[in-house]
């Protein structure tokens, strides 16, 4: 077996045991390890929340005093605690729901959606940052003055280019890959923190 095989099958296997929905909880728990984006009372939007492996880790980070919505154009079966609303992040429709569900601003925005992978290298790149336009879009509707966003991206030519708009928003702005991700693959999440404003 692979190393990069080895450990996705540690992951699912340990996620299983733990009780988590997705080997991708572990990604979070990492990320959030390394930069401190989720606090009790917190209140949390997760783009892209399908099957609800972050949502589990954003509920128990935040506590009963904190709040969680998934959003999804997937069905998610429910969560105690957390809120879903199903639709389409690049719809308007969608993020009005949001908003109605918020009911005020939120701390942090997770993204961790993918788009239907093609195979074509360039067309699922510019479909990736397609999406994560779209969550960073949210973002800026929705964050607190000093809020974070976690969004994931592929490596490809229109990375450095939508890095550079997110630091127009964001005192800063880091490239990581968790252990939890495959070393090989072209995943990784951009952490965004210390949102300013919308321009």
């Amino acid at each position: 077996m692979k190393l990069s095989d080895a450990k996705k099958d540690y992951y699912r296997k340990l996620s299983k045991k733990e009780g988590f929905r997705s080997r991708s909880a572990y990604k979070l728990i990492q990320l959030d390890k390394s930069y401190h984006i989720l606090k009790s009372g917190n209140t949390v939007v997760d783009v892209g929340c399908a099957p609800g492996g972050w949502l589990q880790v954003a509920r128990e980070a935040v506590g009963q005093s904190g709040m969680v919505i998934g959003i999804d154009i997937e069905t998610v079966t429910q969560l105690a605690g957390v809120t879903i609303v199903q639709g389409d992040i690049q719809n308007t429709h969608t993020i009005n729901l949001l908003i109605e569900a918020l009911k005020g601003k939120a701390n942090t925005l997770l993204s961790d959606v993918s788009p239907r992978v093609s195979g074509l290298w360039s067309i699922d790149h510019a479909k990736q940052i397609s999406l994560s336009k779209s969550s960073l879009d949210t973002a800026k509707q929705i964050l607190i003055r000093g809020g974070n966003a976690v969004l994931k991206i592929f490596e490809g030519e229109f990375l450095k280019e939508f890095k550079k708009d997110a630091e127009s928003y964001f005192a800063d702005v880091h490239l990581t890959k968790p252990m939890a991700s495959r070393q090989r693959s072209s995943e990784l999440y951009m952490v965004c923190l210390g949102f300013k404003s919308a321009r």
